[in-house]
């Protein structure tokens, strides 16, 4: 078994690839750092690392030594924090929210064992706007989120809920009739837009510019809020992809769901700043999928 400060000494020295700022930030001397080292290429019998007087690399198997090794070290410190975490119990709060209707019960059980788990942590939900959710998690109004993917810029993962993709039309429309349809009917309609604040990656797999044999896809009206761009759809102003669970969370007698049967499915589960992954966040984030496990078809 390899001891802590050896484990500590290669990894730092394999991200830094250079003995005198691995010494630096291990606070020991150079000859400190290259004793260890040998000591390691000795137990392995093979080089770890190439030096030069210019350059310090990673062997080919010291490559594969750091990239099997690291994930195994972070499980480790993960679960002492865990320990560290349960026996002082955690306190304070912590600020969770949910966009759209069918994320509200994905967020209430993992708030309801996160409260079992941790009852010192007062938890304070809040539905998130749509127009305001990048900005509420950036400016620390609220500490982590559940929405869809893609949620580019963000800490994410992993996927609590997965459904699939319908297309939202108003009642009287020529498609409200169909079993299914295909990604390429959206070449042939308006597609209402989601607002200027959301993020170009979710726009892109929600509303795409193009269908996927190439053809441009005509832009409809813009909606302030998921309501709002049903609205529009009711209106016969466009139709919009949306997941299936809108059938139920938002059913209304003047919007029809039609499946689609080439799409892949809608993702959502917890978004938060990689910068506030504090204990608190990382057990949510455990509580959440614990709360919450995908079916066997479904993972």
């Amino acid at each position: 078994m390899l001891e802590r400060y050896e484990i500590e000494t290669f990894l730092t020295l394999a991200g830094e690839l250079h003995f005198g700022r691995t010494a630096e930030r291990l606070r020991v001397s150079t000859g400190r750092v290259s004793h260890v080292v040998r000591k390691l290429e000795r137990r392995i019998g093979a080089p770890l690392f190439e030096r030069t007087s210019r350059v310090v690399r990673l062997t080919p198997i010291g490559a594969r030594l750091a990239e099997e090794m690291r994930p195994l070290v972070a499980g480790i410190e993960e679960a002492v924090q865990r320990a560290v975490d349960a026996g002082r119990g955690l306190t304070g709060g912590l600020r969770v929210a949910y966009v759209g209707e069918s994320t509200a019960p994905v967020l209430l059980r993992a708030v309801a064992l996160f409260t079992e788990r941790h009852p010192d942590c007062e938890v304070h939900v809040h539905e998130a706007p749509l127009a305001s959710t990048r900005s509420s998690l950036l400016d620390g109004t609220i500490d982590v989120l559940i929405a869809s993917y893609p949620f580019d810029g963000m800490a994410n993962g992993p996927v609590l809920l997965r459904e699939r993709r319908v297309l939202a039309v108003a009642a009287d429309h020529p498609l409200a009739a169909q079993e299914s349809v295909s990604l390429e009917v959206l070449g042939d309609h308006p597609v209402v837009q989601y607002p200027a604040v959301t993020s170009a990656a979710f726009k892109q797999d929600r509303t795409p510019d193009r269908t996927p044999s190439g053809r441009p896809v005509p832009k409809g009206p813009v909606g302030g809020s998921f309501s709002e761009m049903l609205a529009l759809v009711a209106l016969g102003r466009g139709v919009l992809p949306v997941g299936e669970q809108a059938r139920q969370f938002y059913a209304r007698p003047d919007v029809a769901y039609v499946p689609i049967h080439d799409a892949p499915p809608i993702c959502r589960g917890p978004v938060w700043p990689a910068g506030n992954t504090t204990s608190r966040v990382r057990e949510f984030v455990r509580a959440a999928a614990d709360a919450n496990p995908l079916p066997p078809d479904a993972a």
